[in-house]
């Protein structure tokens, strides 16, 4: 059989899902760390970006933040943090994983409330309101379809690139890929390419449902909006 056949064969095995260590174990592990890593993120990233996107001042520093963080490769933070008190394990790659999700959480809270109407802001602060009123009882709800794409994108880029972690013992889909890789190439090639398929599809997944909760979490004159906004910046990237 050729790879591909095999991976089909592999995928169709009851036991490599159900057995110790299979597939429903790792997708367990992958998940858990997955979600622990985006939470940890909108916890770091949501609060400052909401702030200085409030204030109107830092737009530099969120700039600054999003190309340093994407520009350190997250094989080197799983690499480097397990050597640190974190250890090998699952608390490094959490960890490791956060710092990817940081810059689309970020940047996305930043921009959210500096789109936020003009005038709905001035009025609130003209009923008395307070900064932290405002950035409360306007500027945030307002900025929620921002928040709901940041966390789509970190979600899913955290979720592909978590199959990083069984580099340092942390478990996850890419466990079985690793074990593939640790055959022969004819016996573990099948192996290799269910492991990538199961990864692949897990985003996939990931990325539909976000789509959809960011969609019911968008009102519908700014969907509008942001068709045209996406509209605009897809001609000007293709010279349409």
């Amino acid at each position: 059989m050729n790879p591909v056949e095999q991976a089909v064969v592999w995928l169709n095995d009851p036991l490599n899902w159900t057995n110790p260590g299979g597939v429903l174990d790792r997708l367990g592990e992958h998940l858990s760390m997955s979600a622990l890593a985006v939470l940890l993120g909108c916890l770091v990233a949501w609060p400052i970006g909401l702030w200085l996107g409030h204030s109107g001042r830092g737009g530099g520093l969120v700039l600054l933040v999003s190309n340093v963080t994407l520009a350190i490769p997250t094989l080197a933070l799983l690499t480097i943090l397990p050597l640190t008190f974190l250890g090998f394990g699952r608390p490094a790659v959490v960890v490791a994983l956060a710092v990817f999700a940081v810059p689309p959480l970020l940047a996305n809270a930043y921009t959210g409330v500096r789109q936020a109407d003009p005038e709905a802001r001035d009025a609130a602060r003209g009923m008395g309101l307070s900064g932290g009123q405002v950035l409360r009882r306007v500027e945030l709800p307002l900025a929620v379809p921002y928040l709901a794409a940041g966390f789509r994108t970190a979600a899913v880029q955290v979720v592909a690139t978590a199959a990083l972690a069984s580099f340092v013992n942390g478990g996850g889909l890419g466990q079985i890929i690793r074990a593939g890789f640790g055959l022969d190439i004819a016996a573990g090639g099948g192996q290799i390419i269910a492991g990538g398929v199961l990864v692949a599809g897990l985003a996939l997944l990931v990325e539909g449902v976000l789509a959809l909760v960011e969609r019911a979490v968008t009102p519908r004159p700014l969907r509008r909006v942001r068709r045209r906004a996406n509209r605009r910046a897809t001609a000007a990237t293709t010279g349409g």
